[in-house]
């Protein structure tokens, strides 16, 4: 009995898509791929980088889970960063944005190879991090660079950076000298460390 393909759902991105030269750098931290089968290719290498779901907090406090929105191709650093996030270090970087369950929190965040010490970091205004991404049709259609208004850099070590740009989904813009919820920082960083832990585990 001849078994039918599934149809891949829009989240899925098959490995062939991405450069070889960024899976190279991803296989130290990456398990190796299960073998292709006859029915489908596999995905779970660019899965393992951003899970299509990652349950967290809100701001608020309140049990949500992050729904990955749309995964971009591999870009340069500087189109993908803010350069005082990464430093002249960095290599190649992906990015994807999430959006909470509830559709009131967006949030893009990077994955970027890097060689050599983190930058200086600056306080002030907003923190440099990963270029905020769009995508149409949902939460995240309206999120740009003038609607993050948080973000975080995480650098555990080794010779990668995860990076969150969050902020909110009904498109307000963010002004110099606004206070920035520190909740919405906090589940940032959550966000942060599990696809961090995604990465690594």
């Amino acid at each position: 009995m001849r078994v039918k393909r599934p149809l891949p759902l829009p989240f899925e991105v098959d490995v062939h898509q991405f450069p070889v030269v960024l899976l190279s750098m991803l296989s130290a931290l990456l398990p190796a791929p299960e073998p292709p089968t006859p029915e489908r290719r596999p995905v779970r290498p660019v899965m393992r980088v951003f899970p299509f779901a990652v349950p967290g907090l809100s701001p608020s406090g309140a049990r949500v889970t992050y729904v990955l929105a749309g995964v971009a191709p591999e870009a340069p650093c500087p189109a993908a960063f803010q350069p005082s996030a990464v430093g002249p270090g960095c290599r190649t970087a992906l990015r994807a944005t999430y959006a909470d369950s509830t559709g009131t929190y967006v949030a893009t965040v990077g994955v970027a190879v890097v060689d050599g010490p983190p930058p200086l970091s600056s306080s002030a205004g907003r923190p440099a991090t990963v270029r905020p991404l769009a995508f149409p049709g949902g939460p995240a259609e309206r999120f740009g660079d003038r609607q993050y208004v948080t973000g975080m850099v995480l650098r555990p070590g080794g010779r990668y950076v995860v990076a969150v740009a969050a902020g909110y989904a009904d498109g307000r813009p963010y002004q110099p000298g606004d206070g920035v919820e520190p909740r919405l920082s906090a589940a940032a960083g959550r966000l942060a460390t599990a696809l961090h832990r995604a990465l690594t585990r």
